[in-house]
């Protein structure tokens, strides 16, 4: 999200030469996908990680120019809010023992920025939601000094013309009643609360439709596996509360809009999709600018002189849809490419479950992308949304359809379906016998134990609370535990509960 933005005021002129602009985009993306005009030699994944920042309570600490200044590490970069930060974790080939490789990086990177941190009186955590974040701390002073945050938070409750209203009801605690959280903030801080880990996956253009349509059919079963951020202000919610949380916090609609039917700019879209032009249609179609930026490049004019344009008004656009899978067009050293940005897990617990993650998504995406018949053409869209939200609602125990089997707990459809399909895509992306295995032997062990980061929080919790404590206590005693468990890099089904 940090894209560095200019913070003036922009005229109607400005925002008809903006779609305008944009449409020209996209009419040179049409052109050069009906050239071969991308890059793709091999498969490369990449990674961004959220990361939040603590004090010595376990609250969140408002130091990210501090920290960001001592670990002095261009892969380190500010989020939304004072107390974020995101590593982007430089793209490597998936095959071969990438992945084994990539844990060894992540650790050593955060393992550095740590130390830093604790130099400014900070800690690092990796954690979908922290627990210890209050409604103070949506106040619009903390959000990180970029202009585009600012821009963004002015635009989005300009459009909104009120409050932004949090609402959502709980996944009961076992024995307790369901907790419902209702309350109105005055700026997208809330968004900064939620803290993800974005998966990314260079495809060549005629494979970007099959992937991209892969990855909406697995969302439910990787929301379930890796949900990890039950609690927000206080309440019990949802076992991944960070997917209603942020469609919420960056909702430009009125509940007029809403009741029309006006689509949302957090979604999960609408349809299967037979080309990536599809999605970046959608987005010029459906949503006004947020950030009406123009450059003086002509992207035809680019192509005429066989340079890849660098499209900046329309990925600045795509920037603010926030599709769970999101189309990704960028260039690289003047070579154009294709990603799908898979947006839907939480960061952490740990390294080793961050990674198995990705394993698992990237083969099973991989797997059904190789079948004869695609999962796609046997399963209906809304089918797809509804495994997401299910998942997200109540993590392992979430019901989930899939095509020839019906109705399934997540746990069994990853153990029988799932996850011997994604040992044969990762097979199939060359990945070693060694790395597959390792994280892959993560994912069936976390469903055998059905425990996942969402589940071991709310035991936690639980157990604290039965002993006496409050709510409060509870939660920053969890958190205490959590960080503890997530320095010894152990995966999270392996964690005692008390």
């Amino acid at each position: 999200m940090g894209v560095h933005v200019t913070t003036e005021a922009r005229t109607r002129e400005d925002r008809q030469r903006y779609r305008r602009k944009i449409k020209r985009c996209l009419d040179a993306l049409a052109a050069m996908l009906n050239s071969e005009t991308f890059a793709f030699h091999r498969r490369h994944m990449g990674l961004e990680i959220e990361l939040n920042l603590v004090d010595d309570r376990l609250s969140p600490a408002m130091t990210n120019t501090v920290v960001l200044e001592k670990i002095n590490d261009p892969d380190f970069t500010l989020e939304l809010g004072q107390h974020n930060l995101e590593l982007n974790v430089r793209p490597r080939p998936l095959d071969g023992s990438g992945a084994v490789e990539l844990e060894q990086d992540i650790r050593a990177s955060l393992t550095r920025a740590n130390s830093k941190a604790h130099d400014a009186g900070s800690d690092l955590v990796m954690i979908g939601i922290l627990p210890t974040v209050r409604e103070e701390h949506f106040d619009t002073r903390w959000l990180s000094p970029n202009g585009r945050y600012r821009m963004l938070n002015e635009r989005i409750f300009a459009a909104r013309g009120e409050e932004m209203l949090l609402n959502m009801e709980g996944d009961p605690m076992p024995g307790q009643a369901q907790d419902r959280l209702r309350c109105y903030v005055e700026s997208i801080l809330p968004e900064a609360a939620c803290t993800s880990a974005q998966l990314h996956l260079q495809v060549a253009p005629e494979d970007f439709a099959a992937h991209w349509n892969a990855a909406q059919c697995l969302a439910g079963p990787q929301v379930a596996l890796g949900a990890n951020s039950p609690f927000l202000l206080g309440k019990a919610l949802w076992h991944e509360t960070r997917i209603p949380l942020f469609e919420q916090a960056t909702d430009t609609r009125s509940e007029e809009l809403k009741n029309q039917g006006v689509r949302p700019r957090v979604w999960f879209g609408e349809r299967w999709i037979t080309s990536i032009f599809d999605l970046f249609e959608e987005n010029v179609r459906y949503f006004p600018g947020l950030l009406p930026e123009i450059e003086d490049e002509d992207p035809m004019a680019e192509l005429a002189e066989g340079r890849a344009p660098t499209l900046r008004e329309l990925r600045l656009h795509n920037g603010t849809v926030w599709r769970w899978n999101r189309p990704v067009y960028d260039v690289v050293d003047g070579a154009p490419h294709l990603r799908v940005e898979n947006r839907v897990l939480p960061a952490g617990p740990t390294v080793v479950d961050l990674v198995a993650n990705a394993a698992f998504f990237y083969g099973a995406q991989r797997a059904l992308v190789n079948e004869d018949r695609p999962l796609w053409t046997q399963m209906s869209f809304q089918a797809a949304e509804e495994n997401m939200y299910s998942a997200a609602r109540h993590g392992l125990g979430a019901p989930l359809y899939w095509p020839g089997i019906g109705w399934i707990p997540p746990d069994e459809l990853v153990l029988r379906k799932l996850l011997p399909m994604a040992h044969e895509g990762l097979r199939d992306c060359g990945v070693s016998d060694t790395a597959r295995e390792r994280y892959l032997d993560v994912i069936e062990q976390r469903c055998v134990a059905r425990r996942n980061g969402a589940s071991w929080q709310r035991e936690t919790v639980a157990k604290l609370e039965q002993r006496g404590m409050s709510r409060d206590r509870a939660l920053v005693g969890m958190l205490r535990a959590y960080i503890e468990l997530m320095h010894t890099g152990e995966p999270v089904h392996t964690w005692p509960v008390g």
